[in-house]
């Protein structure tokens, strides 16, 4: 039980943790995969390498300990962990795990003058109350995603029946259950994991999907990225025909319904999960702006696709924006960064206006940041990390 005085330590330990929080994280990380490596396919290793995946850590923690108080003011942070928990398929017996490594490095890394015990008791009690919480969310939404229409819960094996190249990075993936039953219907901006075997390792990962599920069937979209051991199995290893594992859809960060006029931002591969909201809104006939941000015109996918709904659809207004001409004609409506005098152009006169973006992390902080200044409201502001989450701020 987490007490009054477990509550006060772990609040006093915030100051260590706004100028250690990140040592300690590295150390956890590198504990946990050490002595646990059956964990280890529920990390991506690049997320580990360039440091996000323990920045992120020690920001959650962070937020944690200042919020131990008032859990609520923790806002849009905890459904977003249990979705990327469901969709890797995080189970309860993992958290006990976690969680004495945690305390060991909490004890390691600031040293037993610091972390007493009675800090290491009071941060245990905090850890299994947050625990709690998240196993009991957890379970929930894999009962929920169960007993949907076409859901299952754990792995389900599908095939891979289309396979797509949609840009000089990008190739999409088209696959159907191998059981030739029903599908979730996922809510569009929802993400699914994949689970496979590569050089005898499991991997995990979690994908946007692409479009709304129709005829049975999810696409995802993936992005090559250098020396990235699923990308490159993808693009090069999976044929058609062959199977891979998948985790029911999940994901907050979904299209809400609205008679607001609609803009859509994304930048590089972030254009996928847009893709599914475009596809979503047209039919009701809500005025939708979309803009694409791009290196040049030959990483850009979907622009025929999106160009064809453009054509159809008088409510929609699309725009591009490339980094550089590549010589291949194919021309941008802007040519350089996206910025707020460009951004002040393209959006509707009226500002309140409901904005969903993806795309690099400083893409986006710099998205939301015009956007604000543009006059649009701040919880009208949405947007989702394709890794570790962190703040844009």
């Amino acid at each position: 039980m987490l007490s009054i005085e477990h509550r006060a330590i772990v609040k006093a330990t915030v100051p260590l943790l706004e100028t250690g929080g990140e040592a300690l994280t590295t150390h956890f990380y590198q504990l946990l995969l050490a002595e646990h490596p059956e964990l280890r396919p529920l990390f991506n290793p690049a997320h580990q390498a360039d440091g996000a995946q323990p920045r992120a850590l020690a920001n959650g923690v962070l937020m944690y300990a200042r919020h131990i108080d008032q859990l609520e003011a923790l806002g849009d942070l905890v459904g977003r962990i249990v979705n990327k928990h469901v969709a890797l398929q995080i189970q309860p017996e993992h958290y006990p795990l976690v969680g004495a490594c945690l305390l060991r490095s909490i004890e390691e890394v600031l040293g037993k003058d610091i972390a007493t015990a009675e800090v290491l008791a009071a941060w245990g009690a905090a850890y299994q109350r947050l625990a709690d919480i998240l196993i009991g969310a957890e379970e929930q939404l894999y009962q929920r995603n169960a007993e949907a229409d076409g859901g299952w819960r754990g792995a389900r094996p599908f095939r891979l029946v289309r396979k797509e190249v949609e840009s000089a990075e990008i190739t999409s993936f088209y696959l159907a259950p191998g059981d030739g039953g029903a599908i979730l219907i996922a809510q569009p901006g929802q993400y699914i994991g994949l689970r496979l075997c590569i050089a005898g390792q499991e991997q995990r990962r979690n994908y946007s999907l692409s479009a709304l599920a129709s005829g049975g069937q999810y696409r995802i979209s993936v992005k090559r990225e250098a020396g990235g051991a699923v990308s490159n199995y993808l693009h090069d290893g999976l044929q058609v025909g062959a199977t891979l594992e998948l985790f029911a859809p999940a994901g907050d960060f979904t299209l809400r319904s609205s008679a607001k006029p609609l803009v859509l931002i994304s930048g590089g591969v972030g254009i996928t999960a847009t893709l599914a909201m475009l596809e979503a809104a047209l039919p009701s006939g809500r005025p939708v702006t979309f803009i694409h941000c791009a290196r040049n015109a030959a990483v850009h996918g979907f622009r025929r696709h999106v160009d064809a709904l453009a054509a159809a659809h008088p409510q929609l207004r699309r725009f591009y924006c490339y980094g550089a001409d590549d010589g291949s004609g194919l021309q941008a409506d802007a040519n350089e960064r996206l910025g707020a005098a460009q951004l002040a152009d393209w959006l509707p006169a009226e500002r309140d206006l409901d904005a969903y973006f993806l795309g690099p992390k400083a893409f986006m902080a710099s998205i939301r940041r015009q956007l604000l200044a543009l006059g649009v409201p701040a919880q009208q502001c949405r947007y989702e990390f394709f890794g570790p989450a962190a703040a844009l701020e």
